[in-house]
């Protein structure tokens, strides 16, 4: 009991000797022991790491998870130690609605048929962003927080210790120098010099030693960029295939829709060959705000063959004026001998002839002629 009140009463006066010390350095009544330049820019240096890494982190997270309820729910369930349950995403709600409504609209109409096609779509950037979520947070996220809950615990607990010990320095500092300049005064003064001048040189003994443990964990920084950088580099991989994917997903999706734009206005599905034999009054009632034009009158460029719904590109003649300029967006793959396969980035003549889709439009590339769909091209002045 009596060994615990005088630990207590030590610390206490420690304390108060660091208040003091620092007190007066404040006010500019005390001496500081001053850091070399180099300790001072590892410092600098671990501070700016702290910083930003907490500003990316953060960022990142919303970047992942933009509902912040969401976040702080992920959180908690972090802080307890408990697996975060399954969230679905959004493009998975969507497909799911869309889904659901094609099966009521009638999933064998057309708006029925592209509400599937559109929502398998989205489930699958779904499914794709939810990888994504998973690979960054484990290969980017993860290392930045143990960064922050780890290492730059250790480097803040080890400061505060050598702010602790430079103040007990400056304070036998200023105890010695007292000292001296009350030595002559009496005998009992040496005797306070001596005790003071062992309390310096242990005081500057702690000192130097736990200012070389913090400078080896400061110097430590550099390994964290190292490692900050790799896993900044898996992120940036990671976010590379997610918008690939997404990317492949959409063009798919478009050449999809582009196929089926024929049973808008009455043509056949040009995806499915027994769709060619279909009867007239049966695609026909696929769209009636399109008229159905059962005689097509010889017009100079259009051949007969466009009443039968059947184009022979080599009977296609361009017309005297209206032709334009176009770039391709994006590959196009063609359906039948009656469309032109296209390059993204390549430029190609289109023009449009009287009763076809608006969707489409005749396209030129040297000698060759063919469909192309709309979506597909820059139409340039």
């Amino acid at each position: 009991m009596e060994f615990n009140v005088k630990k207590l009463a030590s610390d206490a006066g420690v304390f108060f000797s660091r208040a003091m010390q620092f007190t007066e350095e404040k006010l500019g009544q005390a001496e500081k022991t001053e850091l070399d330049a180099h300790f001072e820019n590892l410092l600098a240096r671990a501070d700016c790491t702290k910083n930003w890494t907490e500003k990316i982190l953060r960022q990142t997270e919303v970047l992942l998870q933009p509902n912040p309820s969401a976040r702080v729910e992920e959180f908690l369930y972090e802080k307890l130690d408990r697996k975060v349950p399954s969230r679905v995403t959004n493009g998975e709600l969507l497909a799911q609605y869309m889904t659901e409504a094609a099966n009521d609209f009638g999933p064998g109409t057309p708006y029925g048929k592209t509400l599937i096609k559109v929502g398998e779509t989205q489930r699958r950037l779904g499914a794709a962003e939810r990888e994504f979520i998973r690979s960054a947070s484990i290969n980017f996220l993860t290392p930045l927080r143990n960064f922050l809950e780890g290492d730059w615990r250790t480097i803040s607990k080890e400061r505060r210790i050598l702010q602790n010990r430079r103040l007990d320095l400056d304070a036998c500092k200023a105890r010695l120098k007292k000292a001296k300049a009350a030595e002559a005064k009496a005998a009992l003064w040496n005797d306070e010099v001596e005790k003071a001048e062992h309390e310096l040189r242990l005081t500057q003994t702690e000192f130097d030693r736990q200012a070389e443990v913090t400078r080896l964990l400061l110097e430590g920084i550099s390994s964290t960029h190292v490692n900050h950088l790799r896993c900044l580099h898996e992120f940036v991989e990671s976010q590379t295939n997610y918008y690939a994917q997404c990317y492949q997903f959409m063009l798919d999706l478009q050449k999809q829709l582009g196929r089926f734009s024929g049973t808008f206005v009455g043509n056949a599905d040009s995806a499915s060959p027994a769709a060619a034999t279909s009867p007239p009054t049966v695609a026909a009632a696929t769209l009636p705000a399109v008229p159905t034009i059962p005689v097509v009158p010889t017009i100079v460029g259009v051949p007969n063959t466009m009443a039968e719904g059947v184009l022979n590109p080599n009977e296609v003649k361009p017309p005297a004026s209206g032709t334009r300029r176009a770039r391709v967006l994006y590959d196009y793959e063609a359906a039948d001998s009656t469309e032109l396969a296209l390059l993204a980035d390549e430029m190609i003549t289109v023009y449009s002839l009287p009763g076809m889709d608006p969707d489409w439009l005749i396209g030129e590339r040297g000698n060759q002629k063919g469909k192309v769909p709309v979506t597909y091209l820059e139409l340039l002045s």
